[in-house]
This record gives C-alpha cells, structure tokens and sequence, in this order.
C-alpha cells in the first residue's frame, strides 16, 4: 500500500504535474479521482483538519457556476455548510490535495508538494 494518495483530476495540468513528480520522486501513489470517487463530507473536513486549512480554502471558486450553483450563495455559506456542499459537489474541490505521512498539502503552487515530499523536483 502506498504511503502517499493524490486527490486527483487527470483533466487538471496541475494535478497531472504534481502526479508527475511524485511518480519522479520514486512514490507510486494511491491515485484518487475525485469526480469519480467522491470524498465523504467526514473526509473532506479530515483533510481540511490535517492541511491546516479552512474549507474555504479547499473551494474551487470557478468551478461553482459550472457545478450549477449560485456563487453569491455559495460563497456565503459557513464552514459546515460548505463541507456538504463540497461533498455533494465533488467539481467544487481544488486539487491537487496530497497525503502523505510528513503532512497533507492542497499542492496549488505545485510547488508546496515538497513540503510534504522533499525529494519531489518541480
């Protein structure tokens, strides 16, 4: 079992060059596409908790009219609020979020992956 899992969109540059350079820094992750595979609300605000990051923080503001929904509302909801709606709305999630037992980082500059992966090279 890998030790390291990217919350992917392989429709994304960026997750496909933060995917890339954890594969170049000898780790083959637990890949999983998000849209396809949705994280659970528990899940998501789990991840939140561990990337020191508000739910905000994890919303692909402009995504939300293309998910259908109203960003003035949206973008007013508190942050519990928010996880279930980012839950039923995977397409609301910013990527790439990548796990790995040094931490956990939303990799948007790719370059916070060495964060938490020293030995990747972007």
């Amino acid at each position: 079992m890998s030790t390291v899992t990217i919350w992917h969109n392989p429709a994304c540059g960026t997750s496909r060059g933060v995917l890339a350079a954890i594969r170049a820094a000898g780790h083959e992750p637990a890949v999983v596409e998000y849209l396809k595979t949705p994280p659970t609300r528990d899940s998501l605000a789990a991840a939140c908790a561990a990337a020191g990051l508000a739910p905000a923080e994890l919303l692909r503001r402009k995504s939300i009219a293309a998910a259908g929904l109203d960003p003035d509302a949206v973008l007013a909801l508190d942050a519990p609020a928010l996880l279930d709606t980012l839950a039923a709305h995977p397409l609301l999630i910013e990527r790439p979020l990548v796990f790995t037992p040094d931490g956990v980082r939303l990799c948007r500059p790719p370059e916070r992956l060495r964060e938490i992966l020293p030995a990747a090279m972007l």
